[in-house]
């Protein structure tokens, strides 16, 4: 990943570094509770409401190359089951690490020269602007991998009737009468009928019996 460009050190995803210093084997400990930015989670499925409480726990540790984060982030997300369609919440937690290479050093940790001429390495590097880092990118990702990506309300759960879409969770003994498709147009032919039809029917059956008899 490139150098970030400008971060803002007032943006709560953004992180100073600067009280660890170079100094390998320097560690700060950190909690912060920020509002959820948009779009966290997997986009139509489930995720964290923009806005919504998001804790969470940092460690950052200075090493030859870098600091080095690892943290938690703790969050009530939510989604639609994916069987019945009933709203579902559940409580997620997103463990993550990554290093975040200082500019002017290699992965061996020695300064270089000129930072950034190995475009190919850059790209799967974070790296720190002024001892600052954003942390977006990164809780995006581990949330995206701590998620369900087919969420259902219970292990369960039933879903809902082929048929009339009736949830099923809610009526065990649901179902419906299996009709013969042989009599099918029979019965439709029955129900149209007038009671005078009816009557002219049972009439003629009536008299083909009585004929059998004799």
């Amino acid at each position: 990943m490139a150098s970030n460009a400008r971060l803002d050190h007032r943006n709560p995803l953004v992180f100073d570094t600067h009280e660890l210093g170079r100094r390998p084997g320097a560690l700060q400990r950190l909690t912060r509770t920020i509002d959820a930015p948009r779009d966290l989670g997997i986009q139509g499925v489930i995720g964290v409401p923009e806005g919504a409480p998001v804790e969470l726990e940092l460690r950052l540790e200075s090493v030859m190359e870098g600091v080095l984060v690892t943290g938690t982030a703790r969050a009530t997300a939510e989604g639609e089951c994916v069987r019945c369609l009933e709203p579902v919440e559940l409580e997620l937690e997103a463990d993550f690490q990554e290093l975040f290479s200082y500019p002017d050093a290699d992965d061996r940790g020695r300064v270089i020269a000129e930072p950034g001429d190995d475009a190919e390495d850059d790209e799967d590097r974070f790296f720190l602007e002024d001892g600052l880092f954003d942390l977006e990118p990164l809780l995006r990702d581990a949330v995206v991998l701590a998620l369900p990506m087919q969420p259902v309300c219970q292990e369960d759960c039933p879903g809902l009737c082929s048929e009339c879409g009736a949830r099923l969770a809610d009526d065990p003994d649901h179902h419906h009468d299996a009709v013969d498709i042989r009599w099918a147009a029979l019965q439709g032919l029955a129900g149209s009928m007038t009671d005078g039809e009816k009557d002219e029917m049972s009439g003629a059956e009536a008299g083909v019996d009585e004929k059998q008899e004799k």
